[in-house]
């Protein structure tokens, strides 16, 4: 798929980090984007810089994402890309014992319902809604309808202490990626899935620059957190790339993550 401004995407939280950035790529070749992010100030400021469209949309309500599609496609058509980057997690042991009082403890079952929710079902919501409309266009000269990238991560693979929630999330992501791709192949219809690593993000940007240089130096080759930028660059290149289907990427300069 050429990226050019005949295309339109949409990217699920666009506003910072990862989807930001990928947000920008795709504008830097023409793309009109639209952005669905919960946070409505960053949102705006990010369409607005990119002369796109955004949507207030939480990725578990589904009221709001059919809400922030037709809103979108209004303005800039049916996206023949979707990139996933709406996400979050937490870190609870699924049972534990206090230190000081000696309180048995196990994971809030609403909480690790509530990741699910977001960085699982919440993506797939996004997926299918997108690839119904999708199926409306005719397929381009490549033959392709649509192309779709979504965000899952090492944690999938290699999950650490109190990951049990953001990992079963992150794998059923990493689970769903091939049999989409093989129901929506004969309609011309693409999607794979990064595992990023340690990214400097909005989550670690207010960590001390010890803590993040000693992330950083955890990863064999660079010895650095991945910039978001290059997380872009791939996604871009998945988008373009007609024989890339299917696939979970590693993006994470070689690391293997200890248990904590």
């Amino acid at each position: 798929m050429q990226l050019d401004s005949n295309i339109s995407a949409v990217i699920t939280g666009g506003a910072s980090g990862l989807g930001a950035a990928t947000a920008r790529a795709l504008a830097s070749h023409g793309v009109k984007v639209a952005i669905f992010d919960f946070n409505e100030e960053k949102g705006e400021e990010v369409a607005g810089e990119l002369g796109g469209v955004f949507a207030k949309v939480d990725v578990t309500d589904e009221e709001q994402v059919d809400a922030g599609y037709a809103k979108v496609r209004a303005v800039q058509g049916q996206e023949r890309i979707l990139i996933n980057c709406a996400g979050t997690g937490n870190a609870i042991k699924t049972a534990s014992r206090h230190r000081e009082t000696g309180e048995i403890r196990h994971f809030p079952l609403d909480a690790f319902e509530r990741i699910i929710q977001i960085n699982l079902i919440g993506t797939f919501r996004c997926i299918a809604k997108s690839a119904a409309g999708m199926l409306s266009l005719n397929p381009l000269e490549c033959g392709d309808r649509g192309a779709m990238v979504n965000t899952a991560s090492v944690a999938a693979e290699d999950g650490q202490v109190g990951q049990a929630a953001y990992s079963a999330s992150k794998g059923g992501v990493v689970g769903m990626t091939l049999p989409i791709a093989r129901d929506l192949s004969r309609d011309g219809i693409r999607i794979n899935t990064i595992l990023p690593g340690i990214f400097d993000t909005p989550l670690l940007q207010g960590a001390p620059d010890n803590v993040k240089e000693a992330l950083g130096a955890m990863v064999p080759h660079p010895p650095r957190l991945g910039n978001p930028t290059e997380y872009a660059s791939l996604a871009c290149e998945l988008c373009r790339n007609g024989y890339f289907n299917g696939e979970d990427i590693r993006l994470d300069g070689a690391i293997r993550m200890a248990p904590r």
